[in-house]
């Protein structure tokens, strides 16, 4: 074995190869060797004459060293070995690999506290750390972290000793690797060691790297950030209190004179500090501490410095104060900085209406988060002042500032006392509780006044949110009060938003003020008659009513009220009772339309808070499916009935619409079992005209007209109601059973009453989607629907080109949300379909059709989603993209001219509904297909592709996003102008997209490569100036994308447009490029 360990050696001395040293270490540690082989081995080498040698060896030895097992290492070997390492310190040619020995060394479990202290030794008197390069120092700092890390108890007794001698390695460090390893070193002596004697020797080797200006270079392989260099550094610095005293007058100095940065670094430091350096040192200071503190508050040079003195200010005072808290009583005065810094913000508050009063309430409010003593001073102080300036009469201008001031201080006490919700403040405790009345009649009266009205809610919020402070009393006299300001306000404004705001907060958890003061006010309000088409300031009034009520009752109790007073309203406007003004009545049952907008202005409340409700998980949305639900299913089963009779008003679509979406969001809402015996109460409804189980209201439904929308000649006011119908069906779970004995014939009796019966676009999507849905949860039971009726659905309605253009146009969009079904939860068969529209692009009449139902069927919709409990597999966009986008890219490259602009319909289609990292690898073949698209005769597509190419461009960080589009900029330029015509494109929205993209052009493309189009641009664009819509006309101001001075564009300007051009292009500003 020796002699293997010998040819090893030997074959390293000559060639330095790591094999030799695994193979080295190999032997070692399976036991074929051991250490002191390998020393013998290396004899000759270890006590060599000549440098080289001599060197390789130790070399050697420590690189097998470091590869070898802890285990195989005991006591006498690692003894031996440290005495050895420590020689060879003395060696100024083996010092390296000496140091690289001794790192492997000090972190082994036999390395004993002896050893430690031999090291140490050693290191402090051999190593001359100015002589080393960076890796090398790096070990040295490595060897002191593990011998403090583990002997820290046994290098104590070195005493002086060792601090000396590690000073001495540390002073003069720059490297930010090294630098990690010393601060870490440092925070540990200032802790556990007597540092008392080397306090300045220490605060000089930390202190001189304050403040951190280190920048990482780019693409830095340490990865050392200037954040982890700050962090290491701090933690010293705060690490003793002894720094103190040596530490402030660094600290005032970066203040003073130091850069923006350095005096953020030097404010957040000082954060850390003070509480560590004590209230004595902090005390001592506090005066030139807080003039330095007070210019960066007072004249901040911007919001985040100045943020950040405010809270070194409360650091200050806290360390300053909390210490004494516990002895002082309520009633000691206060001295000190906190007196005087307060006196110094009251004189600058007697004039509220200048802009340093914002300022000194700043730091008045950071007060107020320090200690309680310091808290009540400030209150004391402030408070008074506050509200004897609002009422002195000669100060009634500044009413408004005073408030804002007032109003700031009360929120910082609010948050000051701001603990636990359920737990209430003990009595006393509450700092603004002396001054409430006083506070709360100013509040009130600035309520009174425009100007003061939002300062005044804004310091009732903050009243109302304090914990303990008002008495329920107290809360309905600023409901009161804040209900008089909304009866008030005739105009939706800001103020009106901050009071529902106000009122929202105290219905959170007093609604009972909410529910019985300002509800009534705002039902009473609402019309039971919608007002004439003529009477358009009671519309406005009814609108403003509600839309009151939408922000107000989001809370369970509240939105109660309102579905109950809501849905009475609803009645009263659509079946009205019989009223002794005959002519009025029969004016309005022949304008049905200012009663239908009245009514979807109620029923868009309801669904919107609903929604709100639904957003925020509230737990009692489920209720109002025996609620709401039956009486809404009756109002318009009812309507549908009578409508043969004379006009309804809950005839009207866009009624039918906003109120399946009701139902359909409360259905959502609801347990698999509670959806269970809902699903059957509407199939016996609409299937069985059994309406009794479903429909409960004021309206009875007549017994001798029969319900029954879904029957073959059924009246279209009927037949409308099958949206309710499909709102049930749409956000089932999968779990529930459709009540039908056969669900393949009950899709297929639906399908065909969409070919058959169906009316208009409200019923045929209405079942289409109810179709989608069933199709969706329960494909695995549906095998004989897809493969015999859809086929059949596909000849008969789609594939034959007898059918009538406008049935199989109408039959394609119901292939597509059948297709949708399936695809979002993974079927086979929804690529079978695909295949099948495919075979429609040689079809003049329905290809495009066809290529825009490929497009949209991975699209996102409102019906197929995981609130409405929708079977999906996640990315099924993608997976879809990736099977059809290149077909359709080869389609549309190889094809006759036909087929070819089907395929870019169905490009534009698709790029449309999927997410762009589907497509975005493929940009480079999409490109020319998309300059295409942007030709085709169809706003809609031209709107699709210009959005694609921005949003490439938006988004175009990358290089090959550059390329792609300086390569095809003059044809981009080209087709972007002529679509920006007035002349050449009738649609606004394509004219807008288009200048929106030459506006983004030239932040993605070089300025040489735009440059050419310099002057084609600026006289093009100056003739979308005259484009009759004012949205185009800014756009095309704001396409500024000429990369040069414009002086001689703008002096050509001055004698050739009109003035109102002129203005408009003297607004474009000059891009540097």
């Amino acid at each position: 074995m020796t002699e293997r360990i010998d040819r090893v050696v030997r074959t390293w001395i000559a060639s330095e190869q790591e094999q030799e040293v695994e193979e080295a270490a190999a032997e070692i540690s399976q036991g074929k060797a051991t250490l002191l082989d390998l020393v013998k081995s290396l004899g000759e080498y270890l006590t060599a004459e000549e440098d080289d040698l001599r060197t390789k060896g130790v070399e050697f030895l420590s690189l097998v060293l470091a590869r070898c097992p802890p285990e195989k290492l005991n006591r006498q070997s690692v003894r031996v070995l440290a005495n050895f390492y420590c020689g060879k310190l003395e060696d100024t040619e083996t010092i390296i690999p000496a140091l690289k020995g001794l790192v492997t060394l000090t972190k082994l479990p036999a390395f004993a506290s002896t050893d430690a202290l031999e090291v140490a030794k050693a290191v402090f008197v051999h190593v001359k750390m100015k002589v080393l390069v960076q890796s090398q120092r790096f070990m040295v700092f490595t060897i002191v972290d593990n011998l403090v890390a583990r002997y820290r108890e046994a290098l104590k007794t070195m005493g002086e000793d060792f601090l000396r001698g590690y000073i001495g390695l540390a002073e003069g460090e720059k490297d930010p690797r090294n630098l990690l390893l010393a601060f870490a070193i440092d925070r540990v002596l200032l802790i556990e060691f007597d540092v008392q004697k080397f306090i300045e020797d220490l605060f000089n080797i930390t202190f001189c790297y304050f403040p951190i200006t280190f920048r990482p270079p780019p693409n830095d392989p340490y990865g050392i950030t200037t954040e982890e260099l700050k962090n290491a550094l701090r933690a010293c610095l705060h690490a003793t209190p002894a720094f103190g005293p040596l530490a402030i007058p660094l600290f005032l100095e970066k203040l003073t004179a130091g850069s923006p940065v350095t005096k953020k670094d030097t404010l957040e430091t000082l954060d850390i500090c003070l509480p560590v350096y004590g209230p004595a040192v902090a005390r001592e200071n506090a005066r030139k501490l807080w003039n330095c503190l007070k210019l960066e508050i007072f004249q901040p040079t911007d919001s985040d410095t100045q943020e950040k003195a405010l809270k070194t200010t409360q650091v200050l005072v806290q360390t300053i104060y909390s210490a004494s808290e516990a002895e002082r009583s309520d009633s000691a005065e206060i001295e000190g900085l906190a007196k005087d810094a307060c006196e110094e913000c009251m004189q600058i508050l007697r004039e509220p209406e200048k802009s340093q009063a914002q300022h000194a309430i700043k730091v008045l409010c950071a007060f107020m988060s320090t200690t309680p003593s310091v808290a009540r001073f400030t209150l004391a102080r402030a408070v008074p002042h506050l509200v004897k300036l609002f009422l002195d009469p000669d100060e009634l201008p500044n009413r408004p500032p005073t408030l804002r001031l007032l109003a700031d201080l009360i929120e910082a006490a609010r948050q000051s006392t701001a603990q636990d919700p359920e737990v209430l403040p003990d009595e006393g405790s509450v700092p603004l509780s002396p001054y409430k009345d006083e506070v709360l009649g100013v509040l009130t009266v600035g309520l009174k006044a425009p100007a003061s009205a939002l300062p005044a809610i804004d310091g009732l919020k903050s009243m109302v949110r304090t914990v303990g402070l008002l008495t329920d009393d107290e809360l309905g006299f600023v409901v009161h009060n804040v209900d008089e300001l909304l009866q008030k306000d005739e105009e939706e404004s800001e103020i009106s938003d901050a009071s529902l705001v106000l009122l929202s907060t105290i219905s959170s958890f007093a609604p009972s003020h909410v529910s019985g003061n300002t509800l009534p006010l705002l039902f009473t309000s609402l019309p039971d008659r919608a007002p004439p088409r003529e009477a358009e300031a009671e519309r406005v009034r009814y609108w403003r009513t509600l839309a009151y009520l939408k922000k107000l009752c989001t809370q369970p109790d509240l939105f109660e009220t309102l579905v109950v007073r809501l849905s009475t309203k609803l009645d009263l406007l659509c079946v009205p009772a019989a009223s002794p003004q005959g002519e009025e009545q029969q004016a309005s049952a022949t304008d049905l339309e200012p009663a239908a907008a009245y009514a979807h202005s109620i029923l868009k409340t309801l669904a919107d808070v609903l929604q709100a409700k639904i957003d925020l998980k509230h737990a009692d949305v489920g209720k109002y499916i025996d609620r709401l639900v039956p009486r809404l299913y009756n109002l318009f089963i009812y309507s549908a009935l009578l409508a043969d009779e004379r006009p309804m008003v809950a005839t009207d679509a866009r009624l039918l619409a906003i109120t399946a979406q009701i139902i359909t969001l409360i259905t959502q809402t609801l347990s698999a079992a509670r959806q269970e015996t809902f699903i059957k109460a509407v199939f016996a409804a609409f299937l069985e005209g059994n309406v009794s189980q479903l429909a409960e209201g004021i309206q009875k439904i007549p017994t001798e007209k029969k319900f029954a929308p879904l029957q073959s000649g059924a009246p279209v006011p009927q037949k409308n109601v099958v949206v309710l119908f499909a709102a049930a069906v749409l956000a089932l779970h999968r779990e529930v059973s459709l009540p039908h004995p056969d669900e393949t014939a009950l899709l297929n009796s639906l399908l065909s009453w969409t070919v058959n019966d169906a009316e208009n676009t409200l019923q045929r999507e209405a079942i289409v989607h109810a179709i989608s849905a069933i199709l969706n949860r329960h494909a695995e039971n549906l095998e004989a629907f897809l493969s015999d009726n859809v086929a059949q659905f596909w000849t008969s309605q789609i594939s034959d080109p007898k059918t009538p253009e406008e049935a199989r146009k109408n039959a394609i969009v119901t292939f597509t949300w059948l297709t949708k079904a399936l695809l979002v939860r993974g079927h086979p068969a929804a690529m079978t379909n695909v295949d099948r529209l495919f075979e429609l692009f040689d079809d003049d009449n329905v290809n495009w059709d066809a290529a825009r139902a490929i497009g949209r069927i991975p699209g996102s919709d409102k019906v197929l989603t995981k609130r409405n409990h929708a079977v999906i597999r996640i990315l099924y966009a993608q997976k879809y993209c990736n099977s059809v986008l290149p077909r359709i890219i080869e389609g549309a490259k190889s094809s006759q001219s036909t087929r070819q602009n089907a395929f870019l319909v169905a490009l534009a289609a698709l790029i449309k509904s999927v997410p762009k990292s589907t497509y975005a690898s493929q940009m480079s073949s999409l490109m020319p297909l998309l300059l295409r698209g942007l030709d085709l005769p169809d706003n809609e597509i031209r709107a699709s592709v210009i959005d694609t190419l921005q949003a490439a461009a938006a988004s175009s960080g990358k290089e090959k996003d550059n390329a792609l589009l300086a390569e095809h900029a003059s044809s981009l330029v080209a087709t972007m102008l002529k679509n920006s015509m007035v002349a050449s494109m009738p649609s606004v929205r394509v004219r807008i997209a288009a200048l929106r993209f030459l506006a983004t052009l030239p932040n993605v493309v070089r300025y040489d490569v735009l440059h050419p189009q310099k002057a084609t641009v600026i006289r093009e664009l100056a003739k979308v100036l005259d484009d009759p819509k004012r949205a185009v006309r800014k756009e095309a101001v704001e396409a500024r994308y000429v990369g040069i001075p414009l002086l001689e564009e703008l002096l050509r300007l001055i004698t050739t447009l009109r003035q109102d051009k002129l203005v408009c292009w003297l607004r474009w500003e000059v891009k540097q490029y």
